[in-house]
């Protein structure tokens, strides 16, 4: 394919962004949800797109989305088309209901992804293809890493986008980018999770909350003490998927478009001597954009995923 150029209307990295996020159409996509426990007697909610394939692909969605944000319904659609089952999950929280547990979802929880691999494994499927975008990019990517030559052999390739590489940096980026918009939008609904979350227990979660300003604050406050990490800044060094690409052992496509304004220097590696792993970052595409406007409504992305999976057949 060739790189993603995007349309006259979207001429800059903001419109990129936002026109997809707020914007964009998706056609009814006819979900069927499945629940399973995990080992900690928590809920992970599954959205199933199946038709009877023995190839499935996993979709993993970004910070504070889920199944149903455009881009995760354009890709499903897009493999069902192509004669693949879907499963599009829900991370702890993000499923419309509080999950059970104090923890929430954070980068490097892998070990729910291991929960919805496994799910698919005894289902039957044969074949099972990972697709990630921004967050959900970064755990997919640090799942292959972490396994490595111990992966399931189900595993046949993984397809990921406008990733964060290196979390701190990329903090640190989306903090001052377009004025801290988006930092402030997701920080917006990570506090209401919380509140929602510790309202009947009172205690130092809620009585720190009115205080944080960022989302490195909230990472320090939060996700860290409630994944067992020291701070925010271990969190990010101990999950950031950049120090797992060399253990990669399956076929992977990642997307990072350069005016990405999520993602900071360190999200571009060199990795033309990988092996396994295929690198293209494009000039245009911001994060999770690649708009295409056509007649069928599918987007770049989409289309560029459905081919590189393709070409393992």
């Amino acid at each position: 394919m060739k790189a993603y150029k995007a349309p006259l209307m979207l001429f800059n990295q903001h419109l990129e962004t936002i026109y997809p996020a707020l914007l964009r159409t998706v056609p009814h996509v006819p979900y069927s949800r499945e629940r399973i426990l995990t080992p900690d007697d928590d809920f992970l909610d599954l959205d199933w797109l199946q038709q009877n394939s023995k190839q499935v692909v996993i979709i993993s969605h970004g910070l504070e989305g889920n199944s149903h944000r455009a881009y995760v319904k354009g890709m499903a659609n897009v493999f069902f088309g192509a004669g693949y089952d879907v499963l599009a999950w829900n991370y702890r929280g993000c499923s419309g209901e509080m999950n059970r547990q104090s923890r929430f979802y954070h980068s490097g929880a892998t070990d729910d992804l291991e929960c919805v691999v496994q799910h698919a494994i005894l289902a039957g499927y044969s074949t099972i293809n990972l697709i990630g975008f921004s967050l959900g990019g970064n755990l997919t990517l640090k799942y292959l890493g972490e396994r490595g030559e111990n992966i399931p052999v189900q595993i046949n390739r993984a397809a990921v986008f406008s990733v964060p590489l290196h979390l701190h940096t990329s903090c640190q980026r989306i903090a001052t980018s377009a004025k801290g918009i988006y930092a402030k939008r997701f920080l917006k609904t990570l506090k209401q999770k919380v509140a929602a979350k510790f309202r009947h227990q009172p205690g130092t979660y809620l009585q720190s909350l009115g205080t944080i300003t960022n989302l490195l604050e909230f990472d320090d406050a939060f996700t860290a003490p409630l994944h067992g990490f020291k701070n925010a800044v271990d969190y990010y060094e101990r999950c950031s998927s950049l120090y797992f690409l060399d253990s990669i052992v399956r076929p992977t496509l990642i997307v990072n478009a350069q005016n990405d304004p999520f993602l900071s220097e360190q999200c571009y590696p060199a990795l033309s001597n990988h092996a396994f792993i295929t690198a293209e970052y494009p000039q245009q595409g911001g994060h999770v954009g690649f708009a295409l406007f056509n007649k069928n409504g599918v987007y770049w992305s989409e289309l560029r995923a459905l081919q590189f999976i393709q070409s393992a057949t």
